[in-house]
């Protein structure tokens, strides 16, 4: 036999060939066997070679009928069955599967931009699917859409569904859920030990109740999609360090820490660490997950020991400014000789648990300041871009203004370097009677009582209009809970070791000074750097929501404190920066205030 002019080999030329046995359905083939050699007979061969043929035939066919089956199925980038949101894609290429989609949220335009109904807590509110970012992304799903199943054969012969990708702003929606929840919400207490004296206070940590955020967003993309209503419940997220742990640091270490001095021994000579000394520069602090860590702050120590260390080292000083004429005056910088800091502190804290063998070493090292002339010169602090004072009454004798006057003493001359947050507990520290600070009117519990350090919300609603007015970014403050008509409404601050704090972060390019300046009856705050915007101002709302105080009569005493009261309400404000004669940033700032009952340090009418 030829073929193309080729000679084909004789069937005995040919090797032998195994063939398995194929099934299929609706078929049935007898079992291939190779019969004994009956020397030469034709009809034994040609019935072997036609159930080759026969069986070669059929997987033939069941592999032309695969391959045909899989060339359908995979048709187009989108293999077919796929649907996504009740659309079929399959079959298409992805540019076609595109337009389908969008086709199709074109039909659904209505629902998808309908105003959400959300139940968070106790409280309902819509929300806007535009004003939290939810959308679909096309291309993300038309990818998804095309992406290789894991079970291949339910591909070929049978159909998938496809989630849509849905994006979404987390911070608008979180901030959305936040306002929702209003005051059923409440903030976490950290855990922190705190010092009165040489006294160890503890405060316990208190669980936040919040917005679950992860799983609010989930819910509330779900519900979008499905066009139904969404609960977000409200759950307490707890601080990473719990009470027991707390306890455990005061027996532990804070109440050995200052049971005995520590002898600090140096090659210069040794000095002695007093326990207030110890108590004042042994901190607590919690990270953002309520992580309390101890740690010895050396700077703290140094101020602290005062002039004792003044024989054994001379500690470095960093350029600075003053103010003078108007104009930054730079303060030169200067080396010093110190104890090693970084070895010091941990040196110190191994030992303060301890009863006996209460001393350590420590190596002085040559030690630069942290700010030359020259780096001061690059950060461009030149002019005053911002200045914020307000007013108080009693004149400097009294503890209130007092406490004003040693925060800004404190705070004066501080330089923010730029992307740096400042933070005031951060720079000040717990503020007690050590650093200077008295007992004056606070608000705890919702009403006047004294304690240490009342007034400094004073400084701090100064000092944050100051940064506000430069253009800083607000990073973290906190409005009081009572309107007091000295302070700018909505625009103001409190502030409350170690719970609350005043933060700002320096976004410019440029260095930032906080100068302070007082008279008997005002505290001013500047903010010195290069200016950048034509103008910041503030656009209030209308005040709305005005509630009238109730009257509360007071057991009469020294801790009583009587106030006239005053009415709650809620506002906006918007800070509108200017710049090159257009508005670039427009931040809006909303608070809630409480009334003030109006307190009377009396016995009740009729009781």
């Amino acid at each position: 036999m030829t073929m193309n002019g080729e000679k084909m080999p004789a069937a005995d030329d040919r090797p032998t060939i195994k063939v398995a046995a194929v099934s299929w359905p609706g078929v049935e083939l007898e079992p291939v066997a190779t019969p004994p050699d009956t020397g030469g007979g034709e009809k034994p061969g040609r019935s072997r070679r036609g159930r080759l043929l026969l069986a070669g035939g059929l997987t033939a066919a069941v592999l032309a009928a695969g391959v045909g089956v899989g060339a359908y199925a995979y048709a187009g980038d989108v293999p077919r069955g796929t649907t996504v949101l009740g659309t079929e894609l399959g079959g298409r290429s992805r540019a076609d599967a595109a337009r389908a989609l969008r086709a199709e949220l074109e039909r659904r335009a209505e629902t998808l931009t309908a105003p959400l109904t959300v139940t968070v807590g106790e409280k309902k509110a819509e929300l806007k699917p535009a004003d939290v970012g939810l959308a679909i992304d096309v291309d993300a799903t038309v990818a998804a859409a095309a992406a290789a199943d894991a079970h291949a054969v339910s591909r070929l012969v049978g159909s998938r569904t496809v989630e849509p990708v849905v994006t979404v702003d987390s911070a608008r929606l979180e901030a959305a859920l936040r306002k929702a929840m209003g005051s059923q919400g409440r903030e976490m207490t950290m855990p922190a030990i705190i010092w009165t004296g040489t006294t160890p206070k503890p405060v316990y940590p208190k669980p936040a109740l919040t917005v679950d955020t992860a799983g609010a967003t989930e819910a509330v993309t779900s519900g979008w999609l499905a066009a139904r209503p969404v609960t977000v419940p409200l759950v307490e997220k707890w601080p990473a360090t719990t009470r027991e742990e707390v306890d455990r640091l005061v027996t532990e270490l804070a109440r050995p820490a200052v049971s005995a001095p520590v002898t600090l021994t140096t090659d210069g000579g040794s000095v002695t660490i007093p326990p207030a000394a110890i108590a004042r520069s042994l901190r607590f602090s919690a990270d953002e997950a309520g992580t309390l860590t101890p740690r010895v702050d050396v700077k703290r120590l140094r101020a602290a020991l005062g002039g004792k260390l003044a024989t054994l080292e001379v500690e470095p000083r960093d350029a600075g400014l003053t103010i003078s004429g108007g104009k930054p005056k730079v303060v030169p910088s200067r080396a010093g000789r110190q104890v090693d800091a970084a070895a010091l502190g941990p040196a110190l804290l191994a030992v303060l648990p301890r009863s006996t063998g209460r001393s350590v070493s420590a190596e002085l090292k040559p030690a630069a300041p942290e700010l030359t002339e020259a780096a001061l010169a690059e950060l461009g602090i030149k002019e005053r871009v911002s200045t914020f004072t307000t007013r108080f009454t009693g004149g400097l004798s009294s503890p209130r203004s007092q406490n004003i006057v040693q925060a800004a003493k404190d705070v004066d001359g501080t330089i923010v370097k730029p992307g740096e947050t400042f933070s005031l507990n951060g720079h000040t520290g717990e503020r007690g009677y050590d650093q200077g600070y008295q007992d004056a009117p606070t608000i705890v519990g919702g009403k006047l009582v004294p304690g240490v350090g009342g007034g400094v919300s004073q400084f701090t609603t100064t000092l944050f209009n100051a940064t506000y007015y430069a253009g800083m970014q607000d990073v973290e403050h906190k409005p009081h809970s009572f309107y007091f008509s000295r302070y700018p409404a909505v625009i103001e601050s409190t502030i409350y070791w170690p719970q609350l704090d005043f933060k700002f972060r320096n976004n410019t390019p440029h260095g930032v000074l906080i100068d302070t300046s007082y008279t008997s009856s005002t505290i001013t705050v500047s903010i010195w750097s290069t200016k950048i915007y034509d103008s910041v101002k503030t656009e209030y709302g209308p005040r709305r929501n005005i509630t009238q105080p109730k009257t509360v009569y007071l057991k009469p005493g020294p801790d009583c404190i009587a106030a006239a009261g005053s009415v709650g309400f809620a506002q906006d404000a918007y800070r509108v920066i200017k710049k090159d004669g257009k508005v670039i940033k427009r931040e809006k700032f909303s608070w809630r205030y409480d009334p003030e009952p109006r307190f009377i340090c009396a016995p009740e009418p009729g009781a």
